[in-house]
């Protein structure tokens, strides 16, 4: 989906926001809503509509309209599969990751994630081309004519690239049970980051969500001190506990801090074209960059920013391969130690980002939240029955903890009434 920022007569688009009072209200959607999660995909504000007669009504990329006076969204029945497909996708790359790395192969990550990004970048291209109907070599014109905020996407890349690394450490040395919730402290860390970072003050709903979170953590993670743990260590189906503890919470702080930068570098960049600014008191100059930015922007949609990532991730990637790798690589082949398994999760975890796209076209980004805390569940009771791991009351305590606080993180209107 594609957001003109600009006003257009009576008919505007506004994003959700909360007022002073803590209520609900609208703004003007500017080009600084929009921000990278933690998998490196764009992340959408929720939309709302101003009507013409001045009454802000919720509504969803599919266009459906709801009620006045409310900024919730309506999901269709697309939506519904998309967010139930986006929750499969989560839960499988996860297990299968795990059962790739709990042998411990002897494959190159790095060559891992360059399968992952090229993917990624040959599905863009593909949308681009089947489904926007556009030149692929368009993808290339829009590179070039955004080159600063190229590469200013380095460091999220860059970090994007650590956080892969890290997976495969971490399911390599924990069950996926345990790497679905250890890693929902990435809330914990995205809002440290914003506080400490950004100086921005965290609502009181967020600070109960992520008290509930840690307890959740917690709960989750004393599942391992009732011996099931060091019977599987026996068994050789688990590696060093602590290690992949220590890279699961690495990833979450370098999916924090991609976050933040990307709010405080890319978002500052681009925060000039937002529908507040008074564009009429900026120089000619200025002006005439303000209106190619915004064409630009109505031009792109997001299947470009993917192309844009996937581009300066290889780059990086391909850089670390040719310094640390290129022994093994000229020695083994690139592709060394790759079976069936670890081919098929390299495309489950890039097609993840063409999903994220498409829930955020159906649905929005508040609802994304219910397909994280369906995976964190699918994948602990898949767990349990493919792999026999052993789950007791206190990580399913744990799991209910953890699904609440993704609620509540991101909710909106909770002071409504249920009935």
């Amino acid at each position: 989906m594609e957001i003109n920022t600009r006003s257009v007569r009576a008919n505007v688009k506004w994003v959700s926001a909360v007022d002073e009072n803590n209520y609900n209200t609208a703004r003007p959607a500017a080009a600084a809503d929009f921000v990278l999660d933690d998998d490196n995909n764009i992340q959408m504000p929720l939309i709302t509509e101003r009507t013409s007669g001045g009454e802000i009504s919720g509504k969803g990329d599919n266009g459906n309209e709801s009620s006045p006076a409310n900024t919730t969204t309506t999901t269709t029945s697309t939506g519904l599969k998309v967010l139930l497909l986006l929750a499969v996708q989560n839960c499988s790359k996860n297990l299968l990751l795990r059962f790739v790395m709990k042998e411990h192969p002897k494959f190159l990550t790095s060559a891992a994630i360059l399968g992952v990004e090229s993917v990624k970048l040959i599905l863009s291209l593909g949308y681009i081309a089947f489904v926007e109907h556009k030149p692929v070599w368009s993808a290339i014109t829009f590179l070039q004519q955004d080159k600063r905020n190229t590469l200013l996407m380095a460091v999220p890349a860059t970090l994007y690239s650590i956080q892969m690394t890290l997976e495969y450490i971490a399911l390599g040395n924990i069950d996926a049970a345990v790497f679905s919730v250890l890693v929902q402290t990435k809330l914990l860390a995205t809002a440290g980051c914003a506080v400490f970072i950004l100086g921005k003050r965290i609502k009181k709903v967020q600070l109960i969500s992520l008290v509930l979170l840690t307890i959740g953590v917690m709960l989750c993670n004393m599942k391992n001190f009732d011996g099931s743990a060091e019977t599987e260590e026996e068994t050789g189906k688990i590696g060093n506990y602590k290690k992949g503890i220590v890279a699961t919470l690495g990833i979450a702080a370098c999916s924090g801090f991609a976050s933040v930068y990307t709010e405080k570098v890319i978002k500052a960049k681009r925060s000039i074209n937002s529908g507040g600014s008074n564009h009429d008191q900026l120089p000619s100059q200025q002006q005439q960059e303000v209106k190619d930015e915004s064409q630009k922007e109505e031009k792109y949609g997001l299947a470009y920013t993917q192309v844009q990532l996937a581009v300066v991730s290889l780059v990086i990637m391909g850089f670390y391969c040719i310094v640390m790798d290129r022994k093994k690589i000229l020695e083994y082949g690139l592709w060394y130690g790759f079976n069936g398994t670890a081919f098929i999760s390299i495309f489950v975890s890039a097609i993840g980002g063409l999903i994220v796209a498409a829930v955020l076209k159906f649905a929005d980004s508040v609802l994304k939240g219910y397909a994280t805390a369906i995976s964190v569940v699918l994948t602990g009771v898949l767990s349990m029955l493919l792999f026999g791991t052993r789950l007791n009351i206190l990580y399913f305590l744990g799991i209910g903890n953890v699904v609440c606080s993704v609620f509540l993180y991101s909710a909106i209107d909770l002071d409504r009434l249920l009935c």
